[in-house]
């Protein structure tokens, strides 16, 4: 079974998956954000899918961003109503999941094979999303 990870961002959101084996991430693709509630409701066809897929959907993981000391940011309460939005419209378990400096790793991991800024801009949610997932496996 295959997990999904999610990086909620209010203009883009990254989205990664695990392999069947839920041992690697790998990322995925990257779609439009926007409100919580709008974005979840997009994003439920696609969740639908996987989860009809062979391999199946077992959970989905979502990035909590949070400062660096632990403490809530702005972007906090946005990414609990995204996972609690996305939990209402899948019904599979939406686990969240500690994002610090998730889009930072992700820059310098694209930065050594991609050069131009512009390209590496359009994989970094998905790669950030990818990150995520990753941690999330390693630590269950």
């Amino acid at each position: 079974m295959r997990v999904l990870g999610v990086d909620f961002g209010g203009k883009r959101i990254g989205l990664a998956l695990s392999d069947p084996t839920a041992m690697l991430a790998s990322p995925w693709q990257t779609v439009p954000g926007g409100p919580p509630i709008a974005a979840a409701a997009r994003l439920a066809p696609v969740i639908a899918e996987l989860a009809a897929d062979a391999d199946g959907l077992e959970a989905i993981v979502v990035g909590l961003p949070r400062r660096l000391d632990g403490s809530d940011n702005d972007q906090t309460p946005l990414a609990r109503a995204f996972a609690a939005e996305l939990a209402r419209v899948s019904s599979l378990p939406v686990i969240l999941q500690d994002e610090r400096l998730s889009s930072h790793e992700a820059e310098s991991r694209l930065a050594v094979r991609e050069r131009d800024w512009r390209k590496r801009k359009a994989k970094l949610d998905a790669a950030a999303a990818a990150i995520i997932l990753q941690d999330y496996l390693d630590h269950r």
